[in-house]
C-alpha cells in the first residue's frame, strides 16, 4: 500500500505585506478554507507580523512558520532570530535555505545544515529548500547540484542516519521563482522523484514514503492542479500568489475546483 501524504500549501510572504494588510489577508484565507479537509495550510509572514498573524488565525487550521532563523539559541547576533523566539511566537515550522537566502545573502548548505539541526532539536519542522539556477539546468547539472545541496544541507541527519518523517523539502528551480516561468509538471516531477530516491538511498524507504516534497516557483491557481497530479509533488511553497487572499485560497482548494 502506498503511504498517503497530506498535501501542504505554504505561503511565503517574503518582505511583504504591510502590517495593516496582514490581518485582512489571514482572515480571507481562514474564511476561504473553512471546512476544508485533507490539506495542511501554512503562512510564513515577516518576523514583525508574527504576533498579529497568530491572533488573526484564531482557531483556523493554519500553521505559522518563520522565514529563517539562526542556529544558535541566543547571543550576540544582531538582526537575527532564534528558533526559540519562533517557538515563543507559536511557529511550528521554519523555511530554511530558500534560494533568496542562498543567493542574495550568501547562505551555504553548511549553515543550512546547522539551522536544520537546531530547528529539529527544538521540535520546529524545517522546510528545507533546494534548487538549481538556469545556467546549471542548461549545463545539464540539475541532479548534481541538487544532490550536493541535499548532502550538505542534511549532513547532520546523514551522520545520525536519521531524518524525521515530519521534515519537509521544497524544490525551487531558481529560474522559475518570480519569473513567471514554471517548471512543467513533468520537469518538476523528475526532480521530486530524484529527491525522494535520494531520501530512500540515504535513509530508508519508510522515511522516503512519508517526507513531503513541495514545489516552489511561480505557482498559480492555473497550474496547481497539474502540478499536484504528479505522484511525488506533495504541495507548494507559494510566493507572490500567497499575498492575494483569493488566489491563495484557489491554490489551496485546487482539488475542489
Amino acid at each position: 500500500m502506498m503511504f498517503q501524504r497530506t498535501a501542504m500549501i505554504a505561503g511565503n510572504w517574503k518582505m511583504n505585506p504591510r502590517h495593516s494588510d496582514a490581518e485582512a489577508l489571514v482572515k480571507t484565507i481562514a474564511q476561504g478554507i473553512e471546512g476544508l479537509e485533507g490539506v495542511d495550510v501554512l503562512v510564513a509572514p515577516p518576523f514583525t507580523h508574527l504576533a498579529l498573524v497568530r491572533e488573526a488565525i484564531g482557531s483556523a487550521r493554519i500553521f505559522l512558520g518563520g522565514q529563517n532563523m539562526h542556529w544558535e539559541m541566543s547571543g550576540a547576533f544582531t538582526g537575527e532570530i532564534s528558533g526559540r523566539m519562533l517557538q515563543e511566537a507559536t511557529c511550528t515550522h521554519v523555511i530554511l535555505g530558500h534560494s533568496e537566502r542562498r543567493i542574495l545573502f550568501n547562505e551555504t548548505s553548511e549553515t543550512v545544515d546547522l539551522k536544520v539541526r537546531a530547528a529539529t532539536f527544538l521540535g520546529l519542522i524545517p522546510i528545507v529548500c533546494v534548487g538549481e539556477t538556469l545556467e546549471e539546468r542548461e549545463a545539464g547539472q540539475t541532479f548534481e547540484v541538487i544532490r550536493a545541496q541535499l548532502d550538505a544541507s542534511f549532513h547532520n541527519f546523514k551522520a545520525d542516519q536519521l531524518m524525521r518523517p515530519s521534515t519537509i523539502l521544497a524544490y525551487e528551480p531558481v529560474w522559475a521563482i518570480g519569473t513567471g516561468r514554471t517548471a512543467t509538471p513533468a520537469q518538476a516531477q523528475e526532480v521530486h522523484r530524484f529527491i525522494r530516491e535520494w531520501i530512500e538511498n540515504t535513509f530508508n524507504t519508510g522515511t522516503a514514503a512519508q517526507v513531503r516534497i513541495l514545489y516552489g516557483g511561480s505557482v498559480k491557481p492555473e497550474n496547481i492542479a497539474d502540478l499536484m497530479s504528479e505522484p511525488d509533488i506533495d504541495g507548494a511553497l507559494v510566493g507572490g500568489a500567497s499575498l492575494k487572499g483569493d488566489s491563495f485560497v484557489q491554490i489551496i482548494r485546487y482539488g475542489k475546483a
